[in-house]
């Protein structure tokens, strides 16, 4: 992993904070054919993508009553190989720097990622889905339906 700390010309670091400000609970971890950064795609592909599976832990199981019938849904991850202290950084695609927050780079202060996925199957303690880009073993932090036109289960929305 020594690449990962590698600066690259014209990237800046800065010192990050020991003390965090929250906590987050990891309620699985997500399982992809990808082993290593390089092997990741840019962006995650619904249609072709090979289906990958979103496993929940034993606790947080209860909270996939619903999602069933739903056809996309937003997957939360924490991107755990990421630097977390660069404030510019140079991509290897463009070779201009740039700030981090410009950037969709998983290298932030706080590395969380979010794909919309399609759902291919809810099962009791996993879903399968297609759309996702992040190294097999991620952390998952949160599964949330996704309430775009796309989703026709989606429950109608109130008011006239």
């Amino acid at each position: 992993m020594s690449e990962a700390l590698d600066v690259r010309p014209g990237e800046e670091t800065v010192d990050i904070p020991q003390a965090g400000d929250a906590a987050l609970h990891f309620i699985g971890a997500i399982r992809t054919p990808w082993r290593t950064r390089r092997d990741c795609p840019r962006r995650g592909d619904m249609i072709e993508g090979p289906v990958c599976r979103v496993e929940i832990a034993p606790l947080w199981r209860p909270a996939l009553k619903g999602l069933a019938g739903r056809s996309h849904a937003q997957i939360l991850y924490w991107m755990h190989e990421a630097r977390r202290d660069l404030v510019v950084q140079t991509p290897n695609h463009t070779g201009r720097s740039a700030g981090t927050f410009s950037l969709r780079s998983p290298n932030r202060p706080n590395p969380i990622a979010s794909s919309i996925v399609a759902l291919v199957e809810v099962l009791p303690d996993a879903l399968l889905v297609r759309g996702l880009d992040c190294l097999d073993g991620t952390p998952l932090i949160d599964v949330k339906p996704e309430t775009c036109p796309f989703d026709q289960a989606r429950p109608p929305q109130g008011g006239p």
